[in-house]
């Protein structure tokens, strides 16, 4: 019996311990993770008495808004000083306050703040940042419906870089502006969620958003900005290598630009068509005459405009393509075309490299002697540059007689 009792005696003693060594572990731990300083109630010397228990009177606002904007200021100095836990110290304080002042106020606070916190990678101080908005959103006399509030919790929701909390509120901000007919407040929402998206790289979410956009702005004919969203949508599609949909967004572009009279524009966009429509040829080589009629017509328009440099890189797509289709008598015109155009660009790096280029296609036909004029042609070039001269020279040995 005694013997029994010992080691129940011995199974509570280890049990004591065990209790003892897991709170002596949990303030430990308390100590390395001290709770969220945003969430400190402690009484602080600017506010006035009792301000737990009653509403500010006007007077006592105007007078702490002051006192906030000193404190900023304050934590601004330490902070360029390189007093980083100063200032951190300074600006929770600071947004502590702020919420004396309303919700509002409190948030614009914590979005500045933020701000600052991750452009100096102080990602503890972001999350203790991110707990008190959620916090803020959970409160029971946080108004959902109200849109200017909705509207500054989603860009503090940015400011922490969190689009997993920030992509709701603007969706319900959506949902309030819908409601209330709102067009412009509609538009705005709308591009906030497609550019959070596109920050994210989250991009057929943001396709379809950019999408909306195109729509509702194309009903309400303003060119400029369905201009803007149709090259958010054409980088969309190039990143994510959907061709016919780049095509159809490019052209469309074009379509506007023509219709403005801002045929500068035009050539790159034919480029690109272009090139789109050469990476369809891959599986359907019937739309290789698609790219280049698209690349000629970007020739023949950045010509007219004296846009030399676009006009050159026309013509190298169409060497690149002629090649491609061993069609060489095709791209030894084009290289001379090329050479004429890298002329008046006065680009002289270009004309050496058509000029190589010249040689190279003369090599495959073992035209020996036009080859080797190309590449004379080429090293003079290269010694004015002083550049590539010993490249040309081998170039030359190699093809001479």
């Amino acid at each position: 019996m005694i013997r029994r009792l010992c080691v129940i005696v011995a199974i509570l003693f280890q049990v004591n311990g065990s209790l003892t060594l897991a709170e002596t572990k949990q303030i430990k731990l308390k100590d390395k993770f001290p709770s969220n300083p945003l969430e400190i109630t402690t009484p602080d010397p600017l506010l006035p008495p009792s301000a737990e228990q009653r509403q500010l009177s006007w007077s006592e606002l105007q007078s702490l808004e002051q006192a906030l904007e000193q404190l900023n200021q304050e934590a601004t100095a330490k902070l360029q000083s390189g007093d980083q836990k100063a200032a951190f110290a300074i600006w929770n304080r600071e947004a502590r306050l702020r919420r004396y002042l309303g919700y509002l106020a409190e948030l614009q606070a914590l979005s500045r703040f933020a701000a600052i916190a991750f452009s100096q990678n102080a990602t503890e101080q972001v999350k203790y940042i991110t707990e008190r908005l959620q916090t803020i959103q959970k409160q029971q006399n946080f108004n959902l419906n109200d849109v200017e509030l909705m509207r500054s919790l989603g860009e503090a929701y940015q400011q922490v870089r969190s689009p997993q909390l920030a992509l709701p509120v603007y969706n319900q901000l959506l949902t309030l502006v819908q409601q209330r007919q709102d067009p412009q407040a509609i538009l705005a929402t709308l591009s906030t969620i497609a550019q959070v998206h596109l920050n994210w790289f989250d991009y057929p979410q943001a396709a379809v958003t950019y999408e909306k956009l195109l729509n509702l702005t194309a009903n309400q004919g303003d060119e400029n900005q369905e201009l803007a969203y149709l090259e958010q949508l054409s980088y969309i599609y190039q990143q994510t290598k959907q061709a016919q949909p780049a095509i159809d967004v490019l052209n469309r572009m074009a379509e506007i630009h023509q219709q403005k009279n801002n045929l500068l524009k035009i050539p790159g966009l034919k480029l690109a068509i272009g090139s789109n429509y050469q990476s369809l040829a891959q599986e359907n080589p019937s739309l290789l005459s698609q790219a280049f009629n698209n690349y000629e017509q970007a020739y023949i328009m950045a010509t007219r405009s004296r846009r030399y440099v676009i006009a050159g890189e026309a013509l190298q797509k169409l060497i690149n393509l002629y090649r491609s289709q061993e069609q060489i008598d095709e791209a030894l015109q084009t290289s001379q075309i090329l050479i004429d155009t890298q002329q008046q660009a006065v680009n002289y790096y270009g004309m050496m490299e058509a000029y190589d280029q010249m040689g190279q296609l003369y090599l495959q036909r073992q035209q020996y002697p036009q080859a080797l004029a190309a590449f004379e042609k080429g090293l003079e070039i290269a010694q004015q540059l002083k550049h590539e001269e010993t490249y040309f020279s081998e170039q030359i040995k190699k093809t001479s007689p």
